[in-house]
Order: structure tokens, then C-alpha cells, then sequence
């Protein structure tokens, strides 16, 4: 049986992406950051759901991708989320960012060579790819992780370390375009870390000049 952990959950979402107000202004004057968030069966709620709440509240456009459309199921409880494209329909130029949460979809992700090709051109693109918990695995798989500074869920230590990386135990660690953290309890510090990497409010000098009406 499912743990049932809605309604903690839900409160840490409210939490999340009400800790501060809403600022529509310039922001609106330009396109959305466009981020991919990759997972598949098994995925950790909370782990997807949290950065999705937290960067869409702050104008990112924010697209589910996985190996096949449709519903999946987290292993820890009885949320479901909608895979909403392929990654054989996407690219890399599509997307700012990648984020990888963790539970047991990445174990599941890295079996698709597709998905494994996927992450590792977004990785090599120098765009921004944060892996939570599990979410590394898929990484490893792909070959990118030698020689870099990451973390992770405790359980996957020996297997980063095996690839490459040099483990490091905190709420995030960001390395180049690499952002990694181990747990849920360092959400907050994973959105932040994700939502400063790739926003990047425009001054005033660059908002087009609007026609006087």
C-alpha cells in the first residue's frame, strides 16, 4: 500500500510557492524560461511536484517529458502526473533546463537509450540540469559525471563515486551547469538554486520600447 502523504505534502506545495508574492511585470515582456522536467512510473511525488509549483509560480513554462505520453504514477503515494511529450519529440534547443527527480522512475529512465542520449546532449549543452535524489543515476548512465563535484540520496553514494564524482554531502552542490541535491527536505534549496541559474530578470534598458497609445 501507497503511504499516503497528501495532505503534508500538499501543505509544504502551499508553502513552496506562496513564500513570496507574485511579481508580474517585465517579466511579462519576454518568453518564458522553458524547462523540462523528466521522470517516469515510480517517481517521488514530491520531488517533481515541488520545483514545478515553485518555478511555475515564477513564470517558467514548465513541460513534463518521459519515454511515452501519458499518466504515471509516484511509488510513494497516490499522486499521478501527466507525461506531456516524448523525448523522441523534443530537442535539446526546446528547453533552458532539465531537472531530474529522483524515487524509482530514474532506475526505469536510465533503460531508454533515447532518454540516456537525451540527458547526456542536454548535459553536454552546457544548459543547466538539475538531478535530485535518484535523479544522478540517469547521468551516470549517460557518462558525464566523471570529475564532477555532486551529491545525492545517500544509497546512490557508492554508484557516484564508482562514475566518477566527487561526493559531497549537502542540501545542494552546483557544479558548472550541474545542480544536485540528496533529499526532500532540500527542495527549497533545489528550486532556489534551479530558479536562480536560469532566471534572470531584465533591466530596464532591456525591455523594448512600447508604442504610446
Amino acid at each position: 500500500m501507497k503511504k499516503n502523504v497528501i495532505v503534508p505534502l500538499m501543505g509544504l506545495f502551499i508553502m513552496l510557492i506562496g513564500c513570496q508574492p507574485e511579481v508580474r511585470h517585465e517579466v511579462d515582456l519576454v518568453d518564458p524560461v522553458q524547462i523540462a522536467v523528466l521522470v517516469d512510473e515510480g517517481f517521488h511525488d514530491g520531488e517533481a511536484y515541488m520545483p514545478i509549483g515553485y518555478l511555475t509560480n515564477r513564470g517558467v513554462q514548465v513541460t513534463v517529458i518521459g519515454p511515452e505520453i501519458g499518466l504515471v504514477s509516484a511509488y510513494n503515494s497516490d499522486f499521478t502526473i501527466m507525461i506531456q511529450r516524448t523525448v523522441d519529440e523534443v530537442g535539446v534547443d526546446d528547453f533552458d533546463a532539465l531537472i531530474l527527480p529522483g524515487g524509482q522512475a530514474p532506475a526505469r529512465l536510465r533503460e531508454h537509450e533515447t532518454v540516456v542520449a537525451f540527458a547526456r546532449d542536454f548535459f553536454e549543452s552546457g544548459k543547466v540540469v538539475a538531478a535530485i535524489c535518484h535523479g544522478p543515476q540517469v547521468l551516470i548512465t549517460a557518462g558525464v559525471m566523471e570529475g564532477m563535484n555532486a551529491t545525492g540520496f545517500s544509497g546512490i553514494q557508492e554508484e557516484l563515486e564508482e562514475a566518477g564524482v566527487n561526493y559531497m554531502d549537502e542540501s545542494v552542490v552546483i557544479h558548472d551547469n550541474l545542480i544536485t541535491s540528496r533529499t526532500p527536505p532540500d527542495l527549497y534549496d533545489f528550486s532556489k538554486a534551479i530558479e536562480q541559474s536560469v532566471l534572470v530578470s531584465p533591466t530596464i534598458e532591456d525591455i523594448p520600447a512600447q508604442p504610446v497609445v
